[in-house]
């Protein structure tokens, strides 16, 4: 599961400083009205692309701060409209961070991994790993391509994998389409292509499948050269010492103590035997952790050695254009059966127009495969949202899954189209012009309840709703939250007491008033629901009719 790690806010409105460790599961932020609740989904806006306004500003300085630390899939920095973002991403960063600065006169800056980046980058990023109601999933719930995302999520892994084959087999297709003209542009751009063929495969010299890996392994263990010695060498002297006695002398020693005495009680022979193994295996490891010390300082300079081999395989997938190692040594093969085929005679030209034939092929082929997945896929799918949308009190939460073609792209030639009827007799509409407020947060979680996702904000879902629908909602979320990370701002116990983790938010009186926001204790976490539940005299109250 992919997850929301940590929401970092400073001087936001009224937070001055706030930090939430978020769990996998389902995450509830309560409070009393007014308190500041909603500060935390304008800090989330501001990821998504939210305009800055002086008036975000807290009192504690000139800038506001938000910082999210997320999960960063293995594919998504290869996504169109990702490229800026993939390029500041800092070697061996397994993770993505994102954040935005808002200033006293309303100007805003982006960074992503600490970084510069442009606000559309940063939310289009955002926007992949968070779903936000209100505003933001109507926005999203209109993008086709999203709809298209999540019918694919429910088809299944195979049809993930489906489409990570097709968005490579386009790329292979427009790079096919770009050498192709290339050539066809005269001499001058023929020996262009040329040179860059010398280059990719001159560059690649020597690079094997795995090196990349195992270079990057080899570095992690350089760079703890320190530890690894000391670790090492406090092992070796505390079996085995140069001077004094370690573990192995004083295995020997109990040896001899049994040793003698062994004929006279032949129950003593295998706590012998044994004591002699142990010595040998002692000894053993002990000359194994001195031959370690000895390969640590055998290469002093191997450290500057892996890093510039690695640095040549960034700048060559950089120069080259490819998103993967593996991505670049295809390239490089690719570039060698051209040459030797360009040395044998044949027409760079023809050759070239064939390769755009392969590609074109090939997807064709991905784009069939993925349109067959698709429509078996689309009626379950939407049976699947109808039920949940009746579960949840939508109606008779009517629900289709439509489907139609338009050009071809990387995700295929199918258009997916979300239409909901919430109430009999009313025609089929998409369902970000049907639905408002928290009946599209409720859209938004059948959908989700149905396909998984990513990491889930709700700000709006309980808006109006109680009793059996606010228990259908939180078993709802509960479900979800075993299948994608669910974060929930809400005032409902049926809600909140099913938090893995739960969080109030608070207002503090001061000069300036300010609102905090902290983890809750078990103890603390049934003050905060007896308190949402009206509170002890409430409780006590009813439990006396």
């Amino acid at each position: 599961m992919r997850v929301l790690r940590r929401l970092r806010i400073e001087n936001l409105v009224l937070i001055r400083e706030a930090e939430l460790e978020l769990v996998p599961g389902l995450n509830a932020i309560t409070g009393e009205t007014g308190a500041g609740k909603t500060i935390l989904a304008q800090a989330i806006g501001l990821l998504l692309g939210s305009r800055g306004d002086s008036a975000l500003v807290g009192p504690e300085g000139a800038e506001a701060y938000v910082e999210a630390e997320l999960d960063l899939p293995d594919t998504l920095l290869e996504e169109e409209g990702l490229e800026a973002l993939a390029d500041l991403r800092p070697q061996d960063e397994e993770g993505l961070v994102l954040a935005r600065r808002v200033f006293s006169d309303g100007r805003t800056r982006a960074y992503a991994w600490g970084r510069a980046a442009a606000r559309d980058d940063v939310a289009a990023a955002a926007e992949r790993l968070l779903a936000m109601s209100g505003q933001f999933e109507q926005r999203r719930l209109a993008r086709a391509s999203y709809q298209l995302d999540v019918l694919d999520a429910f088809s299944g892994d195979e049809q993930l994998r489906r489409r990570g084959e097709a968005r490579r087999a386009w790329r292979e297709l427009q790079a096919a389409r770009r050498r192709h003209d290339e050539l066809r542009g005269g001499a001058e751009a023929a020996e262009q292509r040329l040179a860059e063929l010398r280059a990719l495969v001159e560059d690649t010299l020597d690079m094997e499948a795995e090196d990349e890996d195992s270079l990057r392994a080899e570095r992690e263990r350089l760079l703890h050269v320190t530890e690894l010695a000391a670790g090492a060498g406090a092992a070796g002297e505390a079996l085995a010492p140069d001077d004094g006695e370690g573990a192995a002398s004083l295995v020997a020693v109990a040896e001899r103590a049994i040793s003698p005495v062994e004929s006279l009680a032949p129950e003593l022979r295998r706590a012998g035997d044994e004591l002699r193994d142990v010595e040998l295996r002692v000894r053993e490891t002990a000359t194994e952790l001195r031959s370690f010390l000895a390969s640590l300082e055998a290469e002093p300079d191997r450290l500057e050695q892996v890093e510039g081999e690695l640095d040549r395989i960034a700048e060559a997938k950089r120069r080259f254009r490819c998103a993967s190692y593996d991505e670049l040594l295809a390239h490089a093969a690719e570039a060698r059966e051209e040459l030797d085929a360009l040395e044998e005679g044949a027409d760079p030209v023809a050759a070239a127009g064939k390769a755009v034939e392969a590609a074109v092929r090939r997807v064709e082929q991905l784009a069939a495969a993925m349109r067959e997945a698709r429509r078996a896929a689309s009626e379950p799918f939407a049976t699947a949202v109808a039920a949940e949308l009746e579960g949840i009190g939508m109606g008779d939460g009517e629900f289709r899954a439509a489907l139609g073609e338009r050009e071809p792209s990387a995700t295929g030639t199918d258009l997916v189209s979300f239409l909901i009827r919430p109430n009999a007799g009313l025609p089929f509409a998409p369902v970000a012009e049907t639905a408002s407020g928290g009946e599209l947060s409720r859209v938004a979680l059948a959908i989700a309840a149905v396909a998984g996702g990513e990491t889930i904000v709700f700000d709006e879902i309980d808006a109006g709703i109680g009793g059996q629908t606010a228990h259908a909602v939180g078993e709802t979320l509960e479900r979800l939250a075993t299948r994608a990370q669910v974060v929930t701002i809400t005032h409902l116990p049926q809600i909140a007491s099913r938090a893995g983790r739960h969080f109030r938010v608070e207002k503090v009186a001061g000069d300036p008033t300010h609102t905090r926001i902290e983890p809750l204790g078990e103890a603390e976490r049934r003050d905060e629901i007896e308190r949402m539940l009206g509170g002890r005299e409430f409780l006590t109250a009813v439990q006396s009719d």
